[in-house]
This record gives structure tokens, sequence and C-alpha cells, in this order.
């Protein structure tokens, strides 16, 4: 028997409606952004007013309503339902599910923005409560746990959680087409579901890509720490070329090899470096803030849900919250995809508990430590930490590390954590987009992956060179309002497929699904 060669293997396995289209848009941005950068530039520009100012309500809305819908999962009825068939078992366990999960959430965002968002917002809160340092530095801590907490990960949960139940007790593909299923039956495998996956293909390079040029910043300002590289665009041009090629080696490795042990290696050297900052920096302080920011920002969560500012040139808010938002729902097709492939035989309510509390608590954690240290170290000594981070933000946790013992070990270990996030993060979006592009395929082809891995490196690249962060950020505001749209729809597709599941004994099948969900309730 002749075994197939990999290119055989891989037109066999790629689903092409899908594929080309997405290949082609991709390679269509890199002409565009390449051949005509300052047209590129503009467009951008004028693209990100536009949304901002007449969508930004919709970000707002959409993340508050993804919220309250997992909140009520959590305690509904549905929670005892498992991601399987009843007698499924995880396949991964809790250290390799929680590791991987955060890696691929929000690696390099939380080591980048760790130190710099809580000081920015403290010199500047948007609410102007500045009349004392306690009021500004509670306001800070708000914030920074409104952007990186139970917000961001309900939006994650609210595509992953659908994803794995229809993919593991219904036997759907592993693609976002899947969600549709309840409203489009068979329908799904036609043209409404080539393009669900290829806008979601595209949202989910465009948000890795976000996170490649962050990453890029700053592990060329770590390198500029330890060995002096010069901070420019040429040299974080380089770091995503070496960095894609680590990346490609990982994710061609496979997802129970290269791409774990990379996040529980990173898990691992976050928490030493976390807690070398708590040991060695101002604990008790750091403790306070962390204690009053989460009673602040629990207490004032349902009006920040809701704050926005209607003044047309709202710029905190485009800057800030509106860019996260969108970041959060452009990237949410590639942490659910990722995430449902790793969640199999959990329950509902495991899964909404681990994934909305354990990585927003750590995050606050973190915030609270880094933010805090920070802060500290500007109002109490040495000083000068604030105009490093208002003069380059990616330089934040190297200037924190810098008043401590060690620093020049703390800068190789904070560069080594970045690059591996930075990997983790790229061979993970790599693998989705393949998987998606294979039909949705849990095991897709390599040949397929290398392609991705290779994409993703180069509109990273593309977009740091024409536009650097701002050019970035649109990207991401660009492909968020339909990926938003989408997730509100598969929502509610979830919630009218688990009214079926919890009426039925043993598990529905598809076409029963499909049947009672577009037929009126009596």
């Amino acid at each position: 028997m002749c075994r197939s060669s990999p290119l055989d293997r891989f037109l066999n396995a790629m689903e092409p409606w899908v594929f080309l289209p997405a290949a082609a848009i991709v390679i269509g941005f890199v002409i565009f952004g390449g051949f005509f950068t300052e047209t590129a530039k503009q467009s951008f520009e004028t693209l990100q007013s536009s949304i901002v100012e007449n969508f930004g309500w919709f970000y707002i809305l959409t993340a508050t309503a993804l919220l309250i819908f997992i909140v009520w999962l959590l305690f509904s009825r549905f929670g005892r339902i498992r991601l399987g068939t009843p007698d499924s078992r995880p396949e991964f366990g809790y250290l390799s599910w929680f590791s991987m999960l955060v890696s691929a959430g929000m690696g390099i965002g939380i080591v980048f923005f760790g130190a710099a968002e809580p000081m920015l917002h403290f010199l500047n809160p948007p609410s102007g409560e500045t009349e004392t340092t306690a009021s500004a530095l509670r306001e800070s801590m708000r914030f920074t746990f409104y952007h990186w907490g139970f917000h961001p990960w309900a939006i994650y949960s609210a595509l992953a959680l659908p994803l794995a139940y229809f993919h593991f007790r219904h036997g759907l593909p592993l693609a976002p087409r899947s969600l549709l299923y309840p409203l489009l039956g068979d329908r799904i495998r036609g043209a409404p579901g080539h393009a669900v996956d290829v806008l979601c293909t595209v949202g989910t390079l465009f948000g890795v890509a976000t996170s490649l040029g962050l990453g890029s910043q700053q592990v060329n300002a770590g390198l500029n720490f330890l060995f002096g590289i010069p901070q420019e665009t040429r040299s974080q041009l380089i770091l995503i070329a070496i960095i894609t090629a680590v990346a490609t080696i990982s994710v061609m490795s496979g997802l129970h090899r290269g791409i774990q042990f990379l996040s529980r290696f990173n898990i691992i050297l976050t928490i030493v470096i976390f807690a070398f900052v708590l040991i060695t920096g101002p604990t008790v302080f750091v403790l306070e803030v962390f204690t009053d920011g989460l009673g602040y920002y629990i207490q004032n969560l349902p009006f920040t849900s809701f704050r926005i500012n209607p003044e047309p040139d709202a710029e905190w808010q485009a800057n800030w919250t509106l860019f996260y938002w969108s970041w959060w729902i452009s990237w949410s097709p590639f942490v659910a995809v990722f995430v449902a492939r790793i969640s199999k035989g959990r329950t509902i309510r495991s899964f909404i508990l681990t994934n909305l509390l354990v990585p927003s608590l750590s995050g606050f954690l973190w915030f609270a430590v880094m933010g805090g240290t920070a802060i500290h170290q500007e109002l109490y000594g040495p000083g000068g930490i604030a105009k490093q981070i208002q003069e380059n933000d990616a330089l934040a946790l190297f200037a924190v590390l810098e008043n401590l013992p060690f620093h020049v070990l703390m800068w190789g270990l904070a560069t080594l954590l970045t690059i591996i996030f930075f990997v983790t993060s790229s061979d993970s979006g790599s693998l989705v987009d393949d998987m998606v592009t294979s039909g949705g395929h849990p095991n897709p082809p390599r040949v397929q992956r290398l392609f991705w891995a290779l994409a993703e490196g180069t509109v990273a690249a593309t977009l740091l060179y024409f536009g650097g962060l701002q050019a970035l950020r649109t990207a991401s505001l660009t492909t968020g309002i339909p990926i938003a749209i989408f997730l509100l729809i598969s929502s509610y597709g979830l919630w009218r497929a688990l009214k079926v599941d919890s009426s039925t004994s043993g598990v529905p099948e598809k076409e029963e699904l499909q049947q009672d969900v577009k037929t009126p309730e009596k």
C-alpha cells in the first residue's frame, strides 16, 4: 500500500471554499499594505474613526450581554450537561488545560500591559478621579480589571462553549459554521457556513497579528535592556521573522507535544516572575491594592459594564475599552476553537467556572502586583518610572524589574517569557486556522499549518511596517463588528439547542435538534 504524500493529505483535508478565499484576503492585504503603504495607513485611520464614532455602543452592549448570558448558564439547569457523551472524560488535566487556555487567551497581553496599564490609568483616570492618590489608584485598578476580567473571558466562553458542545456532543465539525446548525441545518455546509469560517479565519489571523506586534515590541525592549539592541521597526521585523520560525516548528510538532509543553513552561515561568516581584517588592502595598481594587471593581461592575462616553472625541475609550473589546471579539474565534478542542468531557458548569473565574482572578493578581509595584516605585521611590512608561509602554515591565534585586537575571526571564508567549500565540492560532480551513478536522494536515504560521508572521510584519500599533488596533476593530454579530447569533442557537437537549432522554440526533429549534413551542 502506497502512503499518501503530505501534499495529497493537504488537498484531501482542505476545505477549498474556506482556505482559498481566506488565503486570498490575507495575501491581498499584505500586497495592499506593502505596495500602497500611505494609502493603507490613511484608510485605516479613517476606518477606525468611523467605527469608534458609530459602533462603540454596540461593542459595549455586546460584551455585557455575553457576560450576562454566560453567568446565567452557569447557574442554570443546563450546567450539568457534559461536553461529549455522558461517559466522556477530559482529555487534559487541569494544569495543562488551564495553561493552554491562558497562553492562547491573553499571554502576550498581560505581560505587555501588566505594569503599563495600571500606571497609565493612575496618571490619567478616565473618570477624572484624581483628587487623592487613593482614588486615582482605585480607579486605575477598576478599569484594568474591567478590561482583563470577566468580560473578555465571557466573550471567549460564549463562542468556545457552543463550539465544544456541538462538536463533542453532536458530532458537528470543529469549526465556527457548526454554531449556525440550529438555525440553518445542513445549509451550514454551503455558502453561509463557508462565509462564517472565512470571516473567523481572517479575524483570528488579525487578532494573532495584533498580539505578535505587541510581543515584538516588548521582546525588542527586553533585548535593548540586555544587549543594547536598538528599539526600532527593523529590529521588531527581524524578531517577528525569527519567532515565527520557532512557532512554525512548534505547531508542526502538534498539540500534545510542542503547544502543551510550551504552555505549561510559560505558566511556571509566569508564576516565578510573579512570586519574585511580590516577595521582593512592596508586598503589603500590592496585596492591599489587589483587595481594594477587586472590591471596587465588583461593586461598580454594573455601572462600568454600560459606561460609554457619547462625545465624538472620546479618545480614551477608543484607545482602551473599544480597542480591547474589538480585540477580544476578533480574537474569540481563535480562542474558541482552541479552547473547545481541549475541553472535551467537561461539564458546562465546570467549563464556565474555570474559563470565567480562574483566568480572571489570576489576571487580577498579576496586574495588582506588577501595576501596584510600578505605582509604589513612582510614589515612594526611586521615581521616574511613570515617565518611562509614558514614553514607551513596552518598557514598563523592565522598568519595574530594574528597581528590584537581580534585575539583569529577571530581565532575561521576562524576555524569555514574552518570547514563549509570542510562540504559543502564533502556534495556537496557526493550528486553529488549520482546523477551520480543513472543514473542522480536529487533527488537520501539517502542510496547511505551515502556511498559516508563515501568514500570521507576514501580516504582523506588514501591519507593523506601515502603521505600527495603530494599524494593529484598527485591524482588530475592523474584523470585530461582524464577529460580534456572529457571537450573539451563536449564543441564541446554543440556548435553543440546550433546551432540546435538557428536555430529552439521551442525546438528540442532529435532525431532531434542527427540527425542534425551528418549530415554535406550543
